[in-house]
């Protein structure tokens, strides 16, 4: 399975990002997937999942301006980000969570730097 993040950017405060996350090895449809971020000096933090069933979850934070989807036929994982604000700056990183013989198993992509300026 790999993951290949892109779509980080440079953007005004207001603005808006849509990050994509391009699969092979699985079909996005029957695995769940997400993304993670990383801010400067913190941990890295859990920003939207949505399930294999469909089920989406958000932080907080993003509720109302963040948007995870998924294209099947284009194995891709989406985050539409809106009304970006400062504190939305880190690295993103997708993931995907699946089921192998040997049990189950967390791929990653490499991450794209999504910075905001005031």
């Amino acid at each position: 399975v790999q993951l290949q993040a892109s779509g980080g950017g440079l953007v005004q405060a207001g603005g808006s990002l849509r990050l994509s996350c391009a699969a092979s090895g699985i079909v996005v449809g029957f695995v769940d997937m997400g993304w993670y971020r990383q801010a400067p000096g913190k941990q890295r933090e859990l920003v939207a999942t949505i399930t294999s069933g469909g089920s989406i979850v958000y932080v907080d934070s993003v509720k109302g301006r963040y948007t995870i989807s998924r294209d099947n036929a284009k194995r891709t994982l989406y985050l539409q980000m809106n009304s970006l604000i400062p504190e939305d700056t880190g690295v993103y990183y997708c993931y995907a969570e699946y089921p192998t013989t040997s049990g189950r198993r967390t791929s990653w992509g490499q991450g794209t730097q999504v910075t905001v300026s005031s």
